[in-house]
């Protein structure tokens, strides 16, 4: 069997850890190859990894057809759905294919915005003979849905992927960095960022560190009228001090004959 490995697709979703690919392996080899690698053509869509430990100890596998797929947008969302649905993808690795997602349909929907051509958000492609009556998932909060984060972490993804030296990115796809240091690293200029990220991770955290502390609000200051009633609450309540002392002085001398009441009276 002729099995074409495109190199865009096999790099299209971030490859297994070492630890990851070993296990896979091990299960490979005790296992064999229970699940079928899905080609488009003669082309591998899914099971690269599979594929690749296989053929290294002539495992044998099966294949599979997936005939729905009529462009490479196809495979891409395909290929998104599989991931995001998987619980060994990252946080940052949901959100960038979710994203990913976004900007496909939205560029499949300006295509098709002059035609008739209905179209499908679930299967990704056009459909007959209705429109969808569910919008695709646009804003971050339906992003956020879909990949299981919340719409601050959207947010933040987005300006990694636009702002981000590589060297950060990398860093937080291996989880040495949070997907907010990424994110307050990224505002950074980048040749900031390439410097930080050489001293390694402890500098790039730092780094994170130093922006997020730039940013705090300082306190701000009371204004004139406000410290203005300080002063005057300040001075009654010196006042009221002095008047109770004085009340004191004179209960001693005249042996308590001053009003117990004196002091309600001070305190009204």
């Amino acid at each position: 069997m002729h099995i074409v490995v495109n190199e865009e697709l096999k790099a299209y979703i971030d490859p297994l850890t070492p630890d990851e690919y070993e296990s896979l392996e091990r299960s490979l080899l005790a296992e064999g190859c229970r699940d079928a690698l899905v080609l488009w053509g003669d082309t591998l869509v899914d099971g690269h990894n599979r594929y690749g430990i296989c053929r290294k100890h002539d495992i044998p596998f099966q294949t599979v057809q997936n005939e729905r797929f009529r462009s490479i947008d196809d495979v891409h969302l395909w290929m998104i759905e599989q991931h995001l649905g998987r619980r060994s993808v990252s946080d940052f690795q949901r959100g960038v294919l979710a994203l990913r997602k976004r900007e496909i349909l939205a560029e499949r929907r300006a295509q098709l915005a002059e035609s008739d051509v209905p179209f499908d958000t679930t299967d990704a492609q056009p459909a007959a003979p209705k429109p969808p009556k569910t919008a695709p998932a646009d804003s971050r909060k339906d992003i956020a849905r879909e990949a299981r984060i919340s719409s601050t972490q959207v947010g933040m993804i987005e300006k990694i992927r636009k702002e981000a030296a590589p060297e950060v990115v990398a860093a937080v796809k291996s989880g040495a960095l949070s997907i907010s240091a990424a994110a307050a690293v990224a505002s950074l200029p980048e040749d900031e960022q390439r410097a930080a990220a050489t001293g390694g991770d402890d500098e790039l955290k730092q780094a994170a560190k130093r922006v997020r502390e730039s940013k705090r609000k300082p306190r701000e200051k009371p204004s004139d009228d406000v410290m203005a009633l300080r002063e005057q609450v300040a001075d009654l309540e010196a006042e009221n001090r002095n008047l109770r002392r004085e009340i004191d002085a004179l209960r001693a001398r005249l042996g308590e004959s001053v009003p117990e009441d004196a002091d309600e009276a001070l305190a009204e």
